[in-house]
């Protein structure tokens, strides 16, 4: 069974830092790319982030370019976001999910082979 994971969310100050984690299981971790979108109540889902299968290659929103960073460990079949300089409007829940084809796809269509459990990121003072 597939399984996709995010955690790490919660509470945090304007300008503070949170990081994501994406524990995956079911399926041959290293054979996908994995991407994290997020939805804030309201509004459209939202591509966040996409990593290669290799962690070479990292793509980002011109919402959060300059303040997030992939990263993947293929041998804890985990992937993680590291969120800097955190903006109201990063409030949402973060989703990761895996893909058999390439991240430019699955960013620009919103593409997806299956996707996890969210975690909650509300920034407020």
């Amino acid at each position: 069974e597939v399984q996709l994971q995010a955690s790490g969310g919660g509470l945090v100050q304007p300008g503070g830092s949170l990081r994501l984690s994406c524990a995956a299981s079911g399926f041959a971790f290293d054979d996908y790319v994995i991407g994290w979108f997020r939805q804030a109540p309201g509004k459209e889902r939202e591509g966040v982030s996409c990593i290669s299968r290799s962690g070479g290659r990292t793509y980002y929103a011109d919402s959060v370019k300059g303040r997030f960073t992939v990263s993947r460990d293929n041998a804890k079949n985990t992937v993680y976001l590291q969120m800097n300089s955190l903006k109201p409007e990063d409030t949402a829940v973060y989703h990761c999910a895996m893909y058999g084809s390439n991240c430019r796809d699955l960013m620009r269509d919103l593409v997806y082979d299956s996707w996890g459990q969210g975690t909650l990121v509300t920034v407020s003072s």
